[in-house]
């Protein structure tokens, strides 16, 4: 599980996340759901240590890393650009934190096969990312995210990229996958339908504050603010 601890963030004058707490089941898939601009990437990349909190503390099942580097979290992101290193083949890309966290040769090259089988890219493991189709690439960059064997899963807007059709494919693959693995995993999107199909919890923000945290339908049918009432359309 992840906990924010009263985490806050600001950049130069704008104040990103205001002072926030919340805690994620172990297991559970946590959509962070609001629009631009309202904070959502900046907590997701605080959980990574991609960005440093001004103020409280996260924890990772227990452990403090609010000053970890993100090699030092056991995390796994997936970016919305995926981030894949286009010199490299499928493989290498896949196999790269291992190669970072020095595991042997013949250990990383079979995680990281049996990753891309699990991804249904058997196959494709000598090509270079410009010959994959977008919903490739991003499932790429999930197997990557994952062959570490992370305690956490960031996805920040990981289907944004894609046209609808491989986009729907792939948000039901991806919540498959997830719920097979039972790794704790949060996502970061602005899209509604997304968030309502594939999560366990959601959490609304707006304006760097988390505005309401439940299932789907508590905050359909219960919304606790006019934004989150008028979020999701019910004004």
């Amino acid at each position: 599980m992840i906990e924010f601890l009263n985490v806050s963030k600001t950049f130069a004058a704008v104040t990103a996340v205001r002072p926030t707490t919340i805690a994620l089941r172990p297991g559970e898939l946590h959509a962070v759901l609001g629009p631009s601009g309202c904070g959502k990437t900046t907590l997701l990349r605080m959980a990574g240590g991609y960005e440093q909190t001004d103020s409280g503390a996260i924890h990772i099942n227990g452990r403090d890393v609010t000053h970890a580097a993100p090699e030092h979290r056991n995390v796994g992101m997936v970016f919305q650009n995926y981030a894949l290193f286009p010199h490299m083949t499928v493989l290498d890309n896949v196999e790269f934190g291992l190669r970072m966290r020095g595991i042997e040769k013949v250990v990383r090259r079979a995680r990281a096969l049996s990753l891309l089988s699990l991804v249904g890219l058997e196959g494709m493991e000598n090509r270079k990312p410009a010959a994959l189709s977008g919903g490739q690439q991003q499932r790429v960059a999930l197997a990557r995210a994952l062959v570490i064997e992370p305690e956490v899963l960031l996805l920040d807007e990981p289907l944004a990229n894609l046209d609808r059709n491989v986009r729907l494919r792939t948000r039901d693959e991806l919540r498959t996958l997830q719920q097979r693995l039972k790794i704790t995993t949060i996502l970061v999107t602005h899209d509604q339908e997304e968030a309502l199909a594939v999560a366990d919890r959601i959490s609304v923000m707006n304006g760097g504050v988390i505005e309401q945290t439940g299932r789907a339908l508590d905050l359909y049918l219960n919304p606790a603010t006019p934004f989150v009432s008028s979020f999701f359309g019910l004004q």
